[in-house]
């Protein structure tokens, strides 16, 4: 298997619940869906999906 490399942006993550929680009927705080954003984002590093790289 090769390495691709991948931006995965956690405010692109929180808009994608934000609307989707939206779409279903729910109601969500900013705050709570940025919570679910670094869950998610902390999820795929813990089962290797993916590496967290920090910038310069």
């Amino acid at each position: 298997m090769r390495d691709i490399d991948v931006f995965i942006d956690t405010d692109e993550i929180a808009e994608f619940f934000y609307e989707e929680l939206i779409r279903r009927g729910f109601i969500p705080a900013e705050e709570e869906v940025r919570e679910l954003a670094d869950i998610t984002f902390d999820y795929l590093v813990k089962k290797e999906i993916i590496a967290e790289e920090w910038e310069d």
